[in-house]
């Protein structure tokens, strides 16, 4: 017979490596392990924001934060009046770690470094004695009168009191979910680009925009913000966080959909184009490709002119000056696909969200077994908050799983 544990984690990530140590800070006696099946730990942590670690977000309202969780917003209130932005934010700088303030709200270590972020919680596991085991292949796991019986490749046997499963999108955390008892909702892609074939802008790529507004035509979905030009389609804050909200819909219809952009955002179209007459009125000679009121980037308000750039205002039309104040508020592209980041792949879905009790995120179909992370269907849009969801929802169910 195996030794048993009171607490197994499976998955060595975020969400996985922060249960574990809030389950030894609040029982100290308690044996806990985490189980890994790859070589590299918190692998996730190690390459977000470009190798910085976007740890959380400065938003201290837990109101306000959940608006940024297309998945989970209603679940995770009460999780974050247990422990938010502010409880990270502390818990970090308790162990060694300051974190800083960017000016969109995003939060980095001072080191801008995300090892500063690994050697701390992984120097803290070995502090407090969490048991850490990589390349651990889970064959199977069963439910017990005692707790749960793990069956692990090359015929080891570990058996625990409780069991956490913390494993990200992978497929094998949703078949023991499964397998303990509980629905999924569809895993499916979030946080992704837009591809657009035969892009016309794309020989602008690399060219971003400080605040446009995007919208899928035909459905509710729309969101404004940085926009990045790519040379495969679009990119950037903006339509990250629409590709997250709209993730679903844009499943459903194969990421083939028509969207607008409005280019200027504190202008309407017929404001525009009183701007447009005015200019023509007082500045006839004037070029208008060296006329931009708007503060476009200066290739881009050429292109958008088309061949009207290189005219002087006395020559354009007003039904033309028309035409392009209505393309500032309204340029219509077609996106066919989309583009993930493997390494830094977000899901839209996971275990179903009423199957949890999230005052513990401990199952309510399996008693023993706890929930964190990514697994659940809860994901958040790009700027810290997905591993925010992983600090909180690890947090709580490390608490409740030694008792």
């Amino acid at each position: 017979m195996s030794k048993m544990d009171d607490l197994i984690v499976i998955g060595g990530g975020a969400a996985g490596i922060f249960a574990a140590l809030a389950a030894k800070e609040s029982a100290p006696q308690a044996i806990v392990s985490v189980l890994e099946k790859n070589q590299a730990l918190l692998s996730k942590v190690r390459i977000s924001g470009g190798g910085r670690c976007n740890v959380t977000h400065a938003c201290f309202d837990q109101r306000l934060l959940v608006q940024n969780y297309p998945r989970g917003h209603k679940e995770l209130l009460g999780p974050f009046t247990q422990f938010q932005p502010k409880n990270t934010i502390e818990w970090f700088e308790k162990h060694g770690v300051a974190l800083k303030i960017e000016s969109d709200g995003r939060m980095f270590p001072i080191t801008d470094s995300s090892s500063t972020i690994i050697e701390c919680l992984l120097g803290q596991a070995e502090a407090l004695d969490v048991a850490i085991l990589t390349q651990k292949k889970i064959e199977q796991i069963e439910k017990s009168d005692s707790g749960f019986i793990i069956y692990l490749k090359e015929g080891e046997i570990r058996r625990s009191k409780a069991l956490l499963l913390a494993t990200g999108s992978s497929r094998e955390g949703y078949r023991w979910a499964q397998q303990l008892g509980h629905t999924l909702q569809e895993p499916i892609p979030s946080l992704f680009t837009f591809n657009v074939p035969g892009f016309v802008l794309q020989h602008l790529s690399g060219i971003s925009i400080e605040c446009a507004e995007v919208k899928i035509l035909n459905s509710n979905f729309s969101q404004k913000g940085p926009l990045l030009i790519t040379h495969f389609g679009l990119s950037g804050p903006a339509i990250l966080k629409l590709s997250a909200w709209a993730a679903r819909f844009l499943y459903t219809c194969g990421y083939h959909a028509d969207i607008s952009i409005r280019w200027v955002c504190d202008h309407s179209e017929e404001s525009a184009h009183q701007i447009f007459k005015q200019a023509k009125h007082n500045h006839p000679q004037k070029l208008f490709s060296s006329f931009n009121p708007f503060h476009l980037p200066k290739n881009l308000w050429r292109t958008l002119l088309e061949e009207t750039a290189n005219q002087k205002l006395m020559a354009i039309s007003d039904k033309r000056l028309r035409i392009l104040a209505q393309k500032l508020q309204k340029d219509l592209y077609k996106i066919e696909g989309k583009t993930i980041n493997k390494e830094e792949f977000v899901t839209c879905g996971g275990v179903t969200l009423n199957e949890i009790d999230f005052k513990t995120m401990q199952s309510k179909k399996c008693p023993g077994l706890f929930f964190a992370g990514e697994i659940l269907d809860i994901d958040g849009v790009t700027g810290g908050f997905n591993f925010q969801n992983a600090w909180t929802t690890g947090y709580i169910a490390g608490r409740h799983t030694c008792f």
